[in-house]
This record gives structure tokens, C-alpha cells and sequence, in this order.
């Protein structure tokens, strides 16, 4: 029962509460719980996925110590700004598309 950790951003009322309810709100929009299985991780995020995929806003972000994975985190993500995680030598780095403005500062 690894620490749980739920960062949200931008995001409705309704998601403090839920989480609020399940675990410490550490700062506005930051919850934590230390011992929280995999069944009931996975519920909230059942949750907290189904929210947002009808209200499209904010971006929520749900990671844990998982030693099977790259990196030793286990990670899900939702919302903008979109990000890739990816695995490199098992790293896990965020991988993001260059806009054009930031495309044309790079030197050749």
C-alpha cells in the first residue's frame, strides 16, 4: 500500500471534495495518503476519469510507488496541457510537442 499522491489544477468544486474525502488535502489542489491499496486507487480514479471526461476542464494528475514499473512510479494523467510519458533506460521523462515559435528559437 504504497503513498498516493493527487495533484488538480483548474478543476471543479466536486473533485475537493471526493478526494478531500478519501485523503489529506496537503495544499489547495495536493492530496496525499500514505497507505492506500490498489483497489481503492484505482475506484478514485474510475471516478475522477469519468468527471472529467464529461466536464473537459482542468488537469489532474495521480501518482504512486510502484517498484514494477520504469522509474519505480506509477502514473496516470489527465487534461491539458497534453504530455507523452515516456520510458528511456527506465527513466520516466514527459516528452511534449514543440510549438512553432519554440520550434524556430532552436539552434540548427
Amino acid at each position: 500500500m504504497p503513498l498516493t499522491v493527487v495533484i488538480t489544477r483548474d478543476v471543479e468544486d466536486r473533485y475537493r471534495g471526493f478526494l478531500g474525502s478519501a485523503m489529506l488535502e496537503l495544499a489547495p489542489g495536493v492530496y496525499a495518503q500514505p497507505r492506500m491499496s490498489a483497489g481503492v486507487r484505482g475506484r478514485i480514479w474510475a471516478v475522477v476519469e469519468e468527471w472529467h471526461t464529461r466536464l473537459r476542464r482542468g488537469s489532474i494528475v495521480m501518482c504512486w510507488a510502484e517498484p514494477a514499473s520504469a522509474g519505480g512510479l506509477g502514473l496516470c494523467v489527465l487534461g491539458e496541457p497534453p504530455k507523452d510519458v515516456v520510458t528511456h533506460e527506465s527513466i520516466l521523462l514527459v516528452r511534449r510537442a514543440l510549438s512553432s515559435r519554440q520550434a524556430s528559437t532552436q539552434p540548427p
